[in-house]
């Protein structure tokens, strides 16, 4: 499933890359004409968000992510953002995927991240995060029902597509997945494998040239 995911996925950036080139006018909108001022400045300072979505066999995720984001400049931002998760773990009556138990879980945490832009529309990115979950999970055995705490750290890696001009706005949706094998984690499965996370954010840089 993982393995579809990302085909299709790099099969769709490759498309997207494609039409955008064919209609980009000579000026590539993707960067400002000028390098952003030197240091911190209201021209450099964005403000944005994301939706995030992961998925498996068993899995469903889907998350909203605000940031707060500074563009050190043409290429590179990095930021600060904040988590809020939800995700759910369907019950296996066939005993493969887990013990016939449904887990519902609701994840809070933050992060930085970092987006390397190596091409005009293409970008390179890593986010360190920390998350507490909530979870519970109800056995459908007759088991019974159980409610506990966690945390876990993450640390997500991934590419993306997006066009941003510093200094007005910017969108992008990325791909990415969990490096840190950890069960806890909101991004992995029951057995700490990494699931693919979509996200698509927009930014709005907060005084526009």
């Amino acid at each position: 499933m993982t393995r579809k995911v990302l085909i299709a996925f790099c099969l769709w950036m490759v498309s997207l890359a494609g039409i955008a080139q064919e209609r980009m006018p000579n000026r590539v909108n993707t960067y400002s004409d000028e390098m952003p001022p030197a240091g911190f400045s209201k021209e450099t300072l964005f403000l944005g968000g994301s939706l995030g979505l992961g998925f498996g066999s068993y899995n469903f995720n889907v998350g909203v992510n605000p940031e707060i984001g500074f563009s050190l400049n043409r290429w590179l931002d990095v930021g600060a953002v904040v988590n809020f998760n939800y995700n759910s773990i369907r019950a296996d009556p066939n005993f493969i995927y887990n013990a016939n138990v449904s887990s519902k879980q609701f994840t809070y945490g933050g992060g930085l991240f970092g987006r390397a832009y190596v091409l005009p529309f293409l970008f390179l990115t890593a986010q360190p995060e920390f998350n507490w979950t909530s979870v519970t999970e109800k056995d459908m055995t007759g088991g019974g029902t159980y409610k506990y705490n966690a945390n876990a750290p993450s640390l997500l890696l991934g590419i993306g597509y997006g066009r941003r001009v510093v200094g007005e706005s910017g969108f992008y949706i990325a791909l990415m997945f969990d490096a840190i094998s950890n069960v806890n984690s909101p991004y992995n499965d029951v057995y700490g494998h990494p699931l693919p996370v979509l996200r698509a954010g927009f930014d709005f840089y907060l005084h526009k040239r």
